[in-house]
């Protein structure tokens, strides 16, 4: 029996932020579109199993946090070891329904069409897709943007049974808050999960083989960040490697490789991701992989085979929404040859730990490196009014600027960091300058005063240097 095949102009291989953005790009562009995903609904791993349930436990964990810091003792906030994980979670349903329900509508608008289905290449334009109910199509199209994510890395030499050793996928599946936790791993999602876990009461230990959690980070943030873990009862371990890890019976036992063992009720496994490419089939269409099992991109997210873009975890690192999603974009425009679009190097990184990080544009070494030197200017939280009606007055805002005072990087840490840093990022894209944020009104208190508190530094710190310098 012959295997029906339908022509698209533009074929995306999943549905989640970089997929998605790829999709309404293409035929807001006047393309018929194509989406194939093994879910039935928009999303991916973010809305099913990644960003939206992490981030719910994550709000739960913060606003005990912010209770006990605005009442000052008067109130008992303790979470008992108990109590179960699904009850700090009770909006996660219809927070993820009404999230679907607004991709969906995006795509339904755009009349971006979609295929539940296992996607498998046949040849470098072919696409087969098997369904769930076993019908077969073959899908040829100009051009195909693979966008099919990441899966939780599994070392040889721990055995994840997602019952005691858990991994990033499963860990949210815990019926009870465990009393301990071991984390192995310091990047975004150890990071997240380690945090979350120690403001809810639980003894988390996290280790890993960097000197310092979020290693890529700007030491300033991650100084305080791992201060305020700490503060929480969580314990970091430096430059420790696991060697192995067992369930004894009673509990997870981790040896690491300088002999010291730990014991915990739980492990998680947060030791990096992997691209989700072992079914599809990338031999039969000729696109190389990286040393990681990456797919190999150029500049412009074109891998080696002409027509074939690929976008958001499947190319590798920093693996965060927000950074898919600018790639998909950008993956559908150069493919469709449109030049238009935002600049790639003002997107946001945010990292959801407890207390949050975010940055944009050049960390103090870039501009330096970039320009030949740098103004930087801090904004420690203590400074601001309303940090102390809030009760979170550990955290800093550090704008880094040019040597003619354009600011051209911003990094925080502390509550609303996410939020303050896209303040950054329009005056990164409207090239203001330090003198911008002094002129300009900011109500009063808020959190955004910040900028005007780390402005009139970096100010500071150039009068310094511009004064010697004219006076010679």
């Amino acid at each position: 029996m012959s295997v029906p095949e339908l022509i698209y102009d533009f074929l995306v291989l999943g549905a989640g932020p970089a997929g998605h953005k790829a999709a309404l790009l293409a035929a807001r562009a006047g393309k018929s579109v194509l989406v194939v995903d093994r879910d039935p609904s928009a999303g991916g791993e973010c809305v099913q199993r990644g960003t939206i349930p992490s981030k719910t436990l994550r709000e739960s964990a913060c606003y005990l946090l912010g209770l006990r810091a605005r009442s000052e003792g008067v109130i008992d906030v303790s979470v008992p070891s108990e109590t179960k994980v699904a009850s700090l979670m009770m909006r996660l349903k219809s927070v993820r329904a009404s999230h679907e329900r607004y991709l969906n509508a995006q795509l339904e608008r755009s009349k971006v069409e979609r295929l539940r289905g296992r996607a498998r290449f046949v040849s470098p334009e072919l696409v087969e897709v098997r369904s769930p109910d076993r019908t077969v199509r073959r899908i040829r199209a100009q051009r195909i943007v693979i966008a099919t994510g990441s899966r939780p890395r599994k070392p040889d030499n721990v055995p994840v049974d997602h019952e005691h050793v858990l991994d990033s996928d499963s860990i949210l599946s815990l019926i009870y808050l465990p009393e301990s936790i071991t984390v192995l791993g310091a990047g975004v999602i150890a990071s997240e999960f380690a945090s979350i876990f120690a403001a809810l009461g639980v003894k988390v230990t996290m280790v890993d083989a960097a000197p310092r959690p979020l290693f890529f980070a700007d030491p300033d943030l991650t100084t305080r960040f791992t201060r305020a873990y700490e503060g929480m009862g969580g314990v970091f371990l430096p430059n420790q490697k696991p060697e192995e890890v067992h369930w004894d019976g009673t509990a997870v036992v981790t040896r690491l490789a300088g002999g010291e063992e730990l014991r915990s009720e739980k492990l998680l496994c947060a030791q990096g991701r992997m691209a989700n490419v072992a079914d599809l089939g990338l031999e039969a269409a000729g696109v190389k992989l990286g040393p990681r099992g990456h797919v190999q991109v150029d500049g412009e997210l074109r891998t080696n085979v002409a027509h074939i873009y690929a976008a958001g975890d499947v190319i590798g690192p920093p693996a965060l929404a927000a950074t898919a999603m600018e790639q998909g974009a950008r993956a559908a425009r150069n493919a469709l040859g449109l030049v238009e679009g935002s600049d790639s190097e003002v997107v946001p990184i945010g990292i959801y730990t407890i207390p949050e990080i975010a940055s944009v544009g050049l960390s103090e070494e870039q501009a330096v490196q970039k320009f030949g030197s740098a103004f930087v200017g801090r904004a420690p939280f203590d400074q601001l009014a309303r940090a102390h009606i809030n009760g979170q007055t550990e955290g800093l805002l550090k704008l880094v600027a040019d040597p003619e005072g354009h600011v051209v990087g911003a990094h925080a840490v502390g509550e609303s960091a996410i939020e303050l840093v896209h303040l950054a990022q329009m005056a990164l894209v409207a090239n203001l300058t330090l003198q911008s944020f002094v002129d300009s009104v900011f109500n009063f208190p808020t959190m955004a005063e910040a900028y005007q508190v780390a402005a009139l530094d970096a100010l500071q710190s150039m009068a310094r240097v511009v004064a010697p310098a004219r006076a010679a």
